[in-house]
């Protein structure tokens, strides 16, 4: 081919950093979830008797959270921590404790979505609720709450 031949337009195939990461199929990535890859690549370089004690830290925690699924306390928050210190251990952990957070970023928007009349009615109903306990505490004679 000489110079003066009109060579052909080039046309270049998008790269994958054109195409969304939705549209690729790709999840964003969480900047915890990151940040907990950064920090297991360092985790793995300690001692074994370090991650033992880590792994045995994590189960306890995940097991206190689950006992407090039927007992009173804060189970939503204590069992991402417990899944958080086991991911530091398991890439498994890490997929369960980012299913929570979606569950949790989808149950946030759902709340935000109630409607005022949806709201009026829970207010209602948590009132109605600290009620009947404070009547039942004074009806039974329950001997461990202050009234």
């Amino acid at each position: 081919m000489s110079a003066s031949e009109p060579s052909a337009p080039e046309t270049s195939a998008p790269e994958a950093t054109d195409v969304p990461e939705r549209e690729r199929g790709e999840k964003r990535v969480r900047p915890l979830i990151a940040e907990l890859r950064e920090r297991r690549a360092r985790h793995k370089q300690r001692n074994p008797i370090i991650r033992g004690v880590y792994l045995l830290a994590s189960i306890t925690v995940i097991l206190i959270g689950v006992i407090m699924l039927i007992t009173p306390g804060p189970a939503f928050v204590i069992i991402p921590i417990g899944l958080t210190l086991l991911a530091l251990e398991f890439a498994s952990a890490e997929r369960l404790l980012d299913r929570a957070l979606d569950q949790a970023d989808a149950a946030k928007q759902k709340a935000r979505e109630t409607s005022p009349a949806q709201r009026v009615l829970a207010g209602i109903a948590t009132a109605l609720g600290i009620a009947a306990a404070v009547a039942a505490a004074l009806y039974w004679d329950i001997p461990y709450l202050p009234v």
